[in-house]
């Protein structure tokens, strides 16, 4: 696929690569079409992503054809209660033929990693993605080696079954872009599922669903470049500024957003402007992020989880009292 130029109309470079990116995507899942939107907007934007979701939902299919779309090196790590950071980072291994110790990179070395039911290991190996996801780069035995262009860590929980689970340190949610609900289907989209299974739909073998990729992974750092170009006025730079200390002023949040929280609002907010065929942000592009980009970087006050609240309804309330630039 060939791009327009930098020059060209930045939604026009976007939309067509979205536009053919949602078409094949719409080959192999059906429905979640606001998932695959946040996690396009994600990949355009260098951002890593935690699907959170019952089993059974497809977060694992998103990610590999995601992959799959993009032409991207694709790793899986299951993590477990005794994953240990080496398995995730790498280590040295002793050579007896050689004399000499020789560098086994583990799976973090891909370009697009996903981190299965990332809540299942203990907070060491979490800590392992920790310097990967922010400064994409892993020190091992005392070297630092850069990770691949791109690179994009989604990591999927399961929010039900809690029993064997470490808690993600406020530290690791603070890396994800995005904090994704995916939910079950409506029962029509259900039943087209079940056609699709029915007709010999594998979702083990994408190529032969008739699956093609889009986009080359050196075409990313083009796609970016054109987002720089989206126009953000003054007022929505405030606009957001005025959000992130809202909710560090709220008496229903015992934790606010933090400046990294505000950057993230920012720039997701130039690639859904450019992917909703816009070359300037509004107002409505920040809202519609706020609850991805921020439900995972607050705590809630006691008070209000008695009071029924979420960080969704949260945010509701403090949108509604933050003045809206014209």
């Amino acid at each position: 696929m060939t791009l327009p130029t930098p020059s060209a109309s930045p939604s026009a470079a976007l939309q067509a690569a979205a536009g053919a990116l949602r078409e094949q995507t719409g080959r192999i899942l059906v429905g979640q079409e606001a998932v695959i939107e946040l996690l396009l907007v994600a990949l355009f934007t260098r951002g890593h992503v935690l699907l959170e979701g019952v089993p059974g939902t497809a977060k694992t299919l998103m990610a590999k054809t995601l992959a799959a779309l993009v032409q991207a090196e694709f790793r899986r790590i299951q993590f477990t209660p005794d994953l240990m950071p080496s398995d995730v980072v790498g280590t040295v291994v002793f050579d007896m033929q050689t004399s000499r110790f020789n560098l086994k990179r583990g799976p973090i070395f891909s370009q697009l990693v996903l981190a299965d039911e990332i809540n299942r290991a203990p907070a060491k190996t979490q800590a392992a993605l920790l310097e990967a996801m922010e400064e994409r780069q892993v020190s091992l035995e005392g070297k630092t080696m850069p990770l691949p262009d791109p690179f994009m860590v989604i990591a999927t929980q399961n929010p039900v079954e809690m029993d064997g689970t470490y808690p993600l340190p406020e530290a690791q949610l603070d890396r994800f872009l995005f904090k994704i609900k995916v939910g079950y289907l409506d029962q029509p989209q259900e039943t087209e599922v079940l056609r699709r299974y029915h007709q010999g739909f594998d979702a083990h073998d994408l190529p032969a669903a008739g699956l093609t990729p889009v986009i080359h992974p050196d075409q990313l750092a083009q796609i970016r470049q054109i987002i720089q170009t989206v126009t953000v006025e003054e007022g929505l730079l405030r606009y957001i500024a005025a959000i992130t200390d809202a909710t560090r002023r709220s008496p229903d949040l015992a934790l606010g957003a933090s400046t990294r929280a505000g950057v993230a609002l920012l720039l997701a907010s130039k690639t859904m402007a450019a992917l909703r065929g816009r070359d300037y942000v509004s107002p409505d592009d920040v809202k519609y992020l706020v609850p991805p980009v921020l439900r995972h970087r607050i705590i809630l006050r006691p008070e209000a989880e008695v009071e029924g609240l979420d960080a969704d309804a949260v945010f509701r309330r403090l949108l509604a009292k933050v003045e809206v630039p014209r």
